[in-house]
């Protein structure tokens, strides 16, 4: 899949997003990976990429909805937002 904008989760901010720190398509984002992903995207634009970013960016990996992540993946995942955050 190489349209961003269309992998569930992901809508047209946040591909342009995705883009603008290299990641072009839904390829590139799955070799990445989340958590990587994420962590360009806090670099690039700050705070303003919330942990809810990455939920979506693992969900969309992953084939579910964010709202539906298994909780040991939120676990994992909220563990790497709060080192995010205690980092800036």
């Amino acid at each position: 899949m190489d349209d961003l904008a269309q992998a569930l989760n992901l809508g047209p901010r946040t591909a342009a997003r995705l883009r603008e720190v290299g990641i072009e398509t839904f390829d590139q984002l799955a070799e990445v990976g989340a958590v990587d992903a994420w962590h360009r995207l806090r670099f690039r634009f700050g705070p303003a990429v919330t942990r809810t970013a990455l939920y979506a960016l693992a969900g969309a990996l992953g084939g579910y909805p964010w709202q539906h992540l298994p909780d040991a993946l939120k676990a994992d995942l909220d563990a790497v937002a709060q080192k995010g955050r205690d980092a800036s």
